[in-house]
């Protein structure tokens, strides 16, 4: 497997990606903002359409897509966190938009439909294998970008997750905390995209995240569980692809990080059982 170039620039992306990914799914998952990066997949799609449309670089479309409405989030709700209603309002213009941009793209293209089709599908579910040994590069250095970012930010973060309204009180700038994290999803979500596709981008941050936090209630060490989790699934799911021929890699990755969170879910469970004291606990 090793001896392929393509699985080798596959691995190098999926590394940067899962690991930006499982950081940024922790703190993600820690202050309930998964609806959040539910609606930022369906933007990614929304921006690589539009660039599409306009015959620029869908990459363009991914990146600035994702940023602005994750801005657009921070301004829209208190201290840089919106709301449910915020977000499905906006999701549903976002999903409006992506309709509009599809239909736009698609006409210009009748001359060359399975071009058209190819790229739509691409933005849809991804395509790591299809990725260029500069395209990796970028991912890889996007995503350890990110993860520096996440864990200069980790601490006070942490505290303004836990306890906003202490936080303030203290001197941390939640708002501006809440702003930087948004654009750290943003960014995430574009990147990601390219690997594992809008509609399952949200697998890939979610569920890592949710199985450390099943695993170990300490902040930091679940922190590196995610990561570590995110960059499992990916690898897995890539030797899984590549030895089942003919399967979407994208599957195998879901695939893997779901099969981590079912088992993290019945280990939580097998150990709840063997402490009494918690059970009664959490019945009453």
């Amino acid at each position: 497997m090793f001896h392929h170039s393509y699985m080798l620039t596959a691995l190098v992306a999926g590394t940067g990606i899962a690991l930006a990914c499982g950081l940024v799914g922790y703190f993600l998952v820690l202050r309930a903002q998964v609806f959040t990066g539910d609606a930022l997949s369906h933007v990614a799609f929304t921006g690589a359409l539009a660039a599409l449309a306009f015959g620029i670089d869908l990459r363009v479309g991914l990146f600035v897509g994702c940023v602005l409405i994750a801005v657009l989030f921070g301004a829209l709700g208190r201290r840089g966190r919106a709301d449910d209603v915020v977000i499905g309002n906006v999701f549903a213009w976002v999903l409006g938009l992506g309709v509009f941009f599809m239909t736009l793209y698609t006409t210009n293209q009748s001359g060359s439909s399975n071009s058209s089709g190819n790229q739509t599908v691409n933005v849809l579910f991804g395509s790591i294998l299809g990725i260029s040994s500069g395209q990796a590069a970028v991912a890889l250095g996007i995503g350890l970008g990110v993860s520096v970012l996440v864990l200069l930010i980790a601490r006070p973060l942490l505290f303004a997750t836990l306890d906003e309204a202490v936080a303030a009180a203290r001197g941390v700038p939640v708002r501006l905390l809440g702003y930087a994290f948004l654009v750290l999803i943003g960014v995430t979500a574009g990147e990601a995209s390219q690997a594992v596709g809008s509609m399952l981008l949200l697998g890939l941050l979610a569920a890592p995240a949710g199985t450390a936090l099943l695993i170990t209630d300490r902040p930091f060490v679940g922190l590196a569980v995610s990561a570590v989790l995110g960059v499992f699934d990916v690898w897995v799911g890539l030797t899984l692809s590549y030895f089942v021929p003919n399967t979407p890699t994208s599957f195998w990755i879901m695939a893997v990080a779901t099969a981590a969170y079912a088992g993290a879910v019945a280990y939580s469970r097998i150990t709840r059982r063997q402490r009494p004291g918690v059970t009664a606990a959490a019945e009453a």
